[in-house]
């Protein structure tokens, strides 16, 4: 008999917890699939140690392959759910499709960065919910300290020295805390001009710091943060953020390269689209924590919107401690709907809360005692030792090593960026150059169910992982055949965009035209070619790819190739998006569906000569010179200028090479595929 199959969407406390708990009790008799981006679990309160250079990054990583036996470790993203087919569609972390099918199905997809319609946020801050964005903290800081002890301009040092966090909740005032110790200590090895210190603002529009948590540990957490020098203003929040500073609501304009969005979270958008009430964004459970009328679909973490029975009319709240203990509820009652154990109910009261403040310092209140200074300090990295799943030796050891060594104040630029959106539905992940642009998920499309929440830009296309089903548009990617260049790193660095060097932007536009290789695209109201724009005479780079697959073609050509933009005139179909949308999104060009010498089919089609399979292309009133056959030795070879004094005029472009054609040489240089590394 086969055994029965469950698959976990997400491995954050609660999934991970569900897997753990669930291995134990079945021991082997379920088969237990646990689909993840990452094959790691992320110990998400210690994050802001490594971001302060305490502890090294993958001591806050837990192997999920060596501390989850007996369970089957998937690689990928959950995109589609299918709840009456019981499978899920998912997109693995080379791009390709796969499904997974189940007869119990536990949703942990956790949470992503809340956004608010503050202008200019999206573009200039950065969040702090994964470990990519931790590692671009810890670089970032490091090197506005180091170019600002080099600085010469007094208002450029003290810009390059504020530090702006926005969310005074947990996560912000640990940040906020950690940050100021960090900087103090790069500061005693590289002094500053003489008057100006690093700045840290805590903002927040709530009365207090850590408004969340009992009084007293507000009370704690500000005196700390206020005698280290850090300035917490509450009741504050931001109006704009530009790449220069930030605009208050108090109408005070902070010069900062920095901004920290720390204001909360949301639930993932992936159930949004199932078609299920929903409760603020959170999936509906009962408190067996089922879907109600789906019993073989389990929810738990901050994307369920689980009952408080100590708080009757409540929700638990998004917090560690409770996507904890949702999973080892699930784990159980999804054991016990196989035929193992009973299922219970959840149930939980706070056993208290700890803030790590830095140093020796921290506010906690155990069991309801109130703790600060040092006790407190040692009471936290207690509970963190106790409760992460594994590395407590290593950890213990980093600790250690802060407390009588000084830390290791240097960048390795690994991490970009326009590598971390603000704006994106996997912060675990760092984007990657010709990878997708910086934009949520959308809602993906169930299938067998009314998508009732669907937003209204998720079209539904052919499902290339599921014959004859539809799932959701996934975001428009970059050109594969031409990554994007990193560049300066510094939030909204227009200038570095605008020289076509900074590679995506933070809004995911790619800079169009631009960049090393690469030659720019003529303008709507530029004629291809003429009197005062000859036509050009560089030749397609030849490869195994052939013309048409993401390099830039000669001007002249009126038929853009698959992953080019396409030349101003040629009315061509663009993907998601008209090509006259100026909305900065960068979209995926498609190629037309070819003939013979249609576009990307190896062989542009040659100006002036009409392709017989294919109607004349409207919306092109320009009319191309067709490039002369070459004919014997005398005639002019591609991309040579004509002798002084010929009466032959120039080609318009060279034939592209194809089967019954030879292919040109390669230009010496680089390839205009494969531009040189900008300046990091």
């Amino acid at each position: 008999m086969s055994r029965p199959r469950v698959v976990i969407v997400g491995a954050g406390f609660a999934g991970y917890q569900t897997a753990r708990t669930l291995s134990r009790i079945t021991r082997g008799r379920a088969e237990i699939t646990l689909l993840n981006p990452t094959d790691y679990f992320l110990y998400l309160p210690l994050l802001p140690q490594v971001a302060a250079g305490v502890l090294e990054p993958r001591r806050v990583t837990v192997s999920l392959a060596g501390t989850l036996p007996r369970v089957r470790l998937v690689l990928g993203e959950a995109d589609g759910i299918d709840l009456e087919g019981h499978s899920v569609h998912y997109t693995d972390p080379e791009g390709d499709g796969g499904t997974l099918a189940y007869d119990r199905l536990v949703l942990a997809v956790g949470s992503v960065n809340k956004l608010l319609p503050v202008p200019g946020v999206a573009e200039h801050a950065h969040g702090f919910r994964g470990l990519p964005e931790a590692l671009y903290l810890r670089d970032h800081v490091t090197r506005q300290v180091e170019l600002a002890a080099a600085s010469d301009d007094p208002k450029s040092c003290a810009s390059r020295c504020t530090f702006v966090v926005v969310g005074a909740g947990y996560t912000g005032t640990e940040v906020a805390a950690q940050g100021q110790l960090f900087t103090d200590a790069l500061v005693r090895k590289q002094p500053l001009r003489q008057g100006i210190r690093p700045r840290w603002l805590l903002l927040d529009i709530a009365p207090r710091v850590l408004p969340e948590l009992d009084e007293r540990l507000s009370r704690t957490a500000d005196r700390v943060l206020r005698g280290r020098g850090v300035e917490v203003r509450t009741g504050t929040s931001v109006e704009e953020a530009t790449p220069t500073g930030v605009r208050l609501s108090d109408g005070e304009f902070i010069d900062t390269r920095t901004l920290v969005w720390c204001v909360g979270v949301r639930p993932d958008p992936l159930v949004e689209g199932l078609g299920r009430p929903l409760e603020r964004g959170r999936l509906l459970v009962d408190p067996y924590l089922q879907v109600p009328g789906h019993p073989e679909v389990f929810a738990c973490g901050d994307a369920a919107a689980v009952p408080d029975l100590e708080k009757p009319g409540q929700y638990t709240p998004m917090t560690a401690q409770h996507a904890w203990r949702h999973g080892k509820v699930a784990g159980r009652n999804v054991a016990a709907s196989l035929g193992f154990g009973e299922r219970r109910v959840y149930r939980h009261r706070d056993m208290g809360f700890t803030v790590d403040l830095g140093g020796v310092k921290a506010a906690a209140n155990p069991l309801g005692v109130p703790l600060s200074g040092p006790l407190a300090g040692a009471v936290t990295r207690g509970y963190h030792l106790a409760a992460m799943p594994g590395n407590r030796v290593r950890v213990a050891a980093d600790w250690f090593l802060d407390a009588v060594l000084p830390r290791q104040a240097v960048q390795l630029g690994l991490v970009r960026s326009w590598s971390v959106p603000l704006e994106s539905a996997s912060p675990e992940l760092a984007r990657v150059a010709g990878g997708p642009p910086p934009q949520s998920r959308p809602a993906p499309v169930t299938r067998g169910t009314p998508a009732a929440t669907q937003g209204a830009d998720t079209q539904a296309v052919p499902d290339p992982g599921r014959p004859g089903a539809t799932g959701p548009r996934k975001s428009a990617v970059l050109d594969p055949g031409r990554p994007g260049v990193p560049g300066d790193d510094q939030p909204g660095s227009a200038d570095a965009r605008e020289q076509g060097r900074g590679g995506p932007g933070a809004d995911g536009s790619s800079p169009a035209g631009s960049g090393p290789g690469r030659p720019a695209t003529p303008g709507a109201d530029e004629p291809a070619t003429g009197p005062d724009r000859p036509a050009s005479a560089e030749p397609v780079a030849s490869g195994p790819d052939g013309p048409g697959s993401g390099r830039p073609e000669a001007s002249g050509s009126d038929e853009p190739g698959a992953g080019r933009p396409a030349t101003s005139g040629a009315d061509e179909s663009v993907s998601g998006r008209s090509a006259a949308s100026g909305s900065g999104e960068s979209v995926a060009y498609r190629p037309m569906a070819s003939g013979s010498g249609g576009s990307g089919s190896g062989r542009p089609e040659t100006p002036g000569k009409p392709d017989p399979a294919r109607p004349e292309a409207s919306g092109t009133d320009r009319s191309v010179p067709a490039a002369p056959e070459a004919s014997g030795t005398d005639e002019p070879s591609p991309g040579r200028p004509e002798a002084p004094g010929s009466d032959k005029p120039a080609p318009a472009a060279p034939e592209a090479s194809g089967p019954d054609k030879p292919r040109p040489a390669r230009p010496a240089g680089p390839r205009p595929d494969n531009p040189p590394e900008g300046p990091s």
